[in-house]
């Protein structure tokens, strides 16, 4: 089957699948109903091409072409979870375009020297649980056993008991060593979530115009929790000047992590708050609100989110509020493998014209997670909007076709010599 017609059928049919019917966007959290159903998919595109399917300790799902045990595999795939709300396109363009790219290679007739395997990496978005990449930071043994098995979701499920809902062993999760030494090179296919492939409306390049992108590096990036606790009391009895309102200070926080980003070029942002007691006719007694902050360079993450805390602590101090930070996770700056990255603009440049931009990314992946154990590198699908995380996001269909062919060429470099 063509590349085109292999990844439109296969993502007509994916499409539905957790799709919020009032938001238009996505709903596929780890270890859902939905996520379920992505997972049945991903089963069966396995089995229809005849692959060895399989589930690793920690949830992953892999189809593999080819001997898993005779090491020097050539790994491709993403993940099919998302963020609420989220697109159709972070991350399972990246799997649908995997199986595509293996129906255009043996379309095309191509002899595999090495396995090949497409992966599906469990709970990436951390949409659920607080923590991304739990499926591959697990198998990175990046997440300890102890610390996963202490993530709750907004409901108070832990994660051991949303696995085994599922049916899944929470007892056998942990790093898996003997699997990643199996494989010699893992690529990533992912939409840009940015604009530097992007075009304007006009046709003129707000970004480069072209319609793959190599990825760099990502930068450093983390999650910190604030909390900021005052006295609940009556919205309408209270004097304000009796007030220990935690909701202001959070409010000047918000406001003092643009300028600490602006000032640093970098980014951080307040998405997710909850309140208690949560009434509308209620002083908050807590407020408590999750930064997300990430830049080019250690050095700048720390200015950042050091210069926001201080902040944070000054108007806590003056609305007598008491306030903890929590760092819940972080990933520091990810160089993908500087040769296989090169070997990938080699491949993507023979016999042509092309000359595929290197790009580097604020966004964090699986292959960040699995880069410090064995060589990972990045493709990027232009993506027009620039809009990620959110159901305008889009990639137009000569582009995702120009991926799948894209992703083609380089897995028969790597897995076909």
């Amino acid at each position: 089957m063509p590349a085109g017609s292999s990844f439109h059928s296969m993502w007509r049919e994916l499409l539905p699948i957790g799709r919020h019917p009032d938001s238009r966007g996505y709903r596929r959290f780890a270890w859902t109903g939905a996520d379920a159903e992505c997972r049945a998919w991903f089963k069966e595109q396995a089995e229809a091409r005849g692959l060895a399917y399989e589930v690793d300790r920690n949830g992953n799902q892999w189809a593999w072409l080819g001997d898993p045990g005779a090491g020097d595999a050539v790994v491709t795939g993403s993940h099919l979870d998302s963020v609420p709300d989220g697109g159709a396109f972070d991350g399972p363009l990246g799997v649908v375009s995997s199986f595509a790219a293996l129906d255009e290679l043996r379309g095309r007739g191509v002899e595999f020297s090495k396995p090949l395997a497409i992966v599906n990496f469990g709970d990436e978005e951390g949409a659920r649980f607080g923590l991304a990449c739990v499926g591959s930071r697990l198998t990175a043994g990046q997440l300890t056993v102890e610390k996963a098995h202490k993530l709750t979701d907004g409901d108070g499920i832990s994660l051991p008991r949303a696995m085994e809902a599922a049916g899944y062993d929470p007892d056998a999760i942990g790093a898996d060593p003997d699997r990643l030494g199996r494989i010699g090179a893992f690529v990533e296919l992912h939409v840009e979530q940015g604009r530097a492939l992007a075009l304007s409306d006009s046709g003129s390049a707000a970004g480069s115009g072209d319609r793959i992108g190599i990825a760099s590096a990502i930068w450093p990036h983390g999650r910190w929790r604030f909390d900021f606790r005052g006295e609940a009391n009556h919205a309408g009895t209270t004097r304000l000047v009796d007030r220990r309102d935690p909701m202001l200070s959070y409010a000047e926080t918000v406001l003092a992590a643009r300028r600490e980003a602006e000032l640093a070029g970098a980014v951080a942002t307040f998405g997710k708050i909850t309140v208690e007691p949560n009434g509308v006719n209620a002083i908050p007694s807590l407020v408590r609100g999750w930064l997300d902050s990430r830049a080019e360079d250690q050095e700048r993450l720390d200015a950042v989110v050091g210069g926001i805390e201080n902040a944070a602590r000054e108007y806590a101090a003056a609305h007598g509020i008491e306030l903890d930070v929590v760092r819940e996770s972080f990933t520091p700056v990810v160089e993908f493998d500087h040769a296989l990255r090169d070997e990938l603009a080699r491949i993507l440049g023979k016999d042509t014209d092309i000359t595929v931009p290197v790009l580097g990314t604020g966004a964090g992946h699986d292959a960040g997670i699995l880069s410090g154990s064995i060589p990972t590198a990045m493709l990027f699908v232009r993506n027009p909007t620039g809009v990620s995380h959110s159901p305008a996001e889009f990639a137009a269909e000569d582009d995702c076709v120009a991926g799948v062919l894209a992703l083609a060429d380089v897995l028969e470099g790597l897995a076909c010599r």
